[in-house]
């Protein structure tokens, strides 16, 4: 057999997998719409930076390639905490520390006291007039509250691996997205509106993505028992590598028994980063945002980030 064959062969053989920047397309989408929600009195500085906010979303995602702490931030697994979902979890971070210990919150999640942290932080950046802050504050809290509204990042079952559906986080948050999202999804959201209580509304956030969670998993469960075997993955070319991946055919089945599941979370995505942003504005007094001015960002920093991520081992667990 000719080494052209041979390679041939071991792409066949080789497991399901998403290349890694492919989960990349909903996270950049999601905090490019959210630009256009924004009132005129914020759009006049976050327009002009819209690449920036779009390429920033996937930033956090590339750090797990760096930081050992950076997951966490990631998820909330529901379920470890019992029925009904998150009854026994303190909403506060002091709190949640004295009942379970920072060891157990780190390796169940600690998504919803992140953005609470991140909100925070950007409220601050606004206070200060800090233009360079406030990009990547914005720019990465949209990653978080776009994680925040995947089921499967409220679920210890995160990619199937419990019950045989290994691939199915890339096939929900990743694959649907990118091949159906800019086909026929809607995701006007119309204007910002402001968020009263930002504590309740993460974890409503939250405990819908958990609740919806197993309808996720029971779904594509039933969707692959009736589907035919050998037409539910597909070989494509990504960048010139040849990778297999779920078929345009089972993607499109499993999107029409999911209904508008998915367009609803990422057109909830948008609806939500953008009342975020505009919360912490408003929080801040609205100062004017016309005449700040930002750093420009370390692109040999940026190298070696994106470096760590294509080539590095991920910290954590993988989706």
């Amino acid at each position: 057999m000719n080494p052209l064959s041979l390679l041939l062969v071991a792409c066949l053989l080789a497991p399901a997998q998403i290349a890694k920047a492919w989960g990349f397309f909903a996270h950049e989408r999601i905090n490019r719409l959210a630009v256009f929600s924004l009132p005129p009195e914020m759009m006049v500085f976050f327009k002009p930076h819209i690449e920036y906010i779009t390429q920033q979303a996937t930033a956090p995602d590339k750090r797990r390639y760096m930081l050992a702490a950076e997951g966490a931030r990631h998820y909330l697994d529901a379920d470890h905490y019992g029925q009904p979902l998150f009854a026994a979890i303190p909403r506060s971070w002091s709190d949640a520390l004295v009942k379970f210990t920072a060891d157990t919150l780190q390796r169940y999640g600690i998504l919803p006291w992140h953005l609470e942290k991140m909100m925070a932080q950007l409220t601050a950046a606004f206070q200060a007039g800090d233009g360079t802050r406030i990009l990547r504050l914005a720019s990465e809290l949209g990653h978080y509250m776009g994680d925040a509204h995947v089921p499967l990042h409220a679920c210890s079952n995160h990619n199937g691996q419990l019950t045989g559906q290994h691939g199915i986080h890339g096939l929900w948050e990743s694959r649907i997205p990118e091949l159906l999202g800019d086909e026929g999804f809607d995701y006007w959201t119309g204007r910002a509106g402001y968020i009263k209580n930002m504590r309740s509304f993460i974890w409503q956030v939250v405990t819908e993505s958990a609740l919806a969670a197993d309808t996720v998993l029971r779904l594509e469960k039933k969707l692959s028992l009736r589907f035919p075997a050998d037409q539910r993955y597909a070989y494509e070319l990504r960048k010139g590598v040849l990778v297999r991946n779920y078929s345009a055919a089972y993607t499109k089945a499993y999107q029409h028994v999911l209904g508008d599941m998915v367009e609803r979370r990422m057109r909830g995505s948008v609806a939500a980063i953008a009342a975020c942003w505009y919360t912490a504005w408003v929080d801040a007094g609205q100062p004017p945002l016309n005449l700040l001015t930002i750093i420009q960002p370390d692109k040999l920093a940026i190298q070696r980030l994106d470096s760590l991520w294509r080539h590095g081992k991920i910290f954590d667990r993988e989706h």
